[in-house]
């Protein structure tokens, strides 16, 4: 099994392959402030994404802090930079792969070729001696493709769905989050009952370059048996970066709980159960 399918070295990106790189850094809390480091610096030709604009739909009462996007905004965003379902992608963040994650999950749940993520993000290029524009990329833009929405993907109802049927729930959090420890972004703490706990952090080391497959497999031990597999986080963001690793050792089936335990806890009664 080769990891060449699904991350890109900056010395190889630095060459010149032919693609359409999308940057998709964001701070969470500062919707802005990704989009201004694009400004101040890209990879050339690359398009920014923004996290709540681009990878996101309108927030409601239920549904979590970042729904997926509407399937024919997010397929028009990306025929505006050029790109069809055959196009090659790379994408890439600051953020140990969770926003570029994010855009290779939504890209493959509807049915585009999966981007490459960028080994090592945005500071792995500078480091690797990378050239970098400040000016917005333009492209030519594609026809629209028609998609009508996210394969393998689930709301509060495929959660029980799945439940019943004895899926493998993981929780992608950090372990404080997923004890009830502490909760710094949602009203309520805890987890889905019946989660187990795997955060989306093993998955890349500190400067965001994926691990290798023995750390990988490391990662999921007895998991990678379960037959069914539902993975969640937050808002449905990070967990994508869990997903990414799973299809990287050949589990391309799990499902996204996309609203994630912010859709959960929208549906918290008093009692304390959805």
């Amino acid at each position: 099994m080769s990891m060449a399918q699904f991350v890109i070295e900056p010395q190889a990106l630095i060459a010149g392959v032919e693609c359409v790189v999308f940057d998709c850094r964001f701070i969470l809390g500062d919707p802005d402030a990704g989009e201004g480091l694009y400004r101040q610096g890209h990879v050339p030709g690359a398009h920014y994404l923004n996290l709540e604009r681009d990878l996101s739909g309108n927030v409601a009462q239920h549904g979590g802090r970042h729904p997926l996007p509407d399937p024919a905004t997010f397929a028009a965003r990306l025929a505006r930079a050029g790109v069809t379902r055959e196009t090659a992608v790379v994408a890439y963040d600051d953020s140990r792969q969770a926003f570029a994650c994010r855009l290779w999950w939504l890209m493959r749940a509807a049915g585009y070729r999966p981007p490459r993520l960028l080994n090592g993000g945005y500071q792995a290029y500078l480091q690797a001696g990378g050239e970098v524009v400040t000016l917005e990329s333009v492209a030519v833009a594609a026809p629209v493709e028609q998609i009508s929405g996210f394969a393998q993907s689930c709301d509060i109802a495929g959660v029980r769905t799945a439940q019943g049927y004895g899926a493998l729930l993981i929780d992608s959090r950090e372990p404080a989050r997923y004890c009830g420890e502490e909760e710094p972004i949602d009203p309520v703490a805890g987890h889905i009952p019946g989660a187990r706990n795997r955060p989306w952090q093993a998955v890349t080391d500190d400067c965001g370059r994926l691990l290798d497959l023995d750390h990988q497999r490391a990662h999921w031990g007895d998991m990678l048996d379960a037959e069914n597999l539902l993975v969640y986080c937050g808002s449905g963001v990070t967990a994508c970066v869990n997903l990414f690793s799973l299809a990287v050792l050949g589990r391309h089936d799990a499902l996204l709980y996309a609203g994630s335990w912010s859709d959960w806890c929208s549906y918290l009664s008093d009692a304390g159960s959805p």
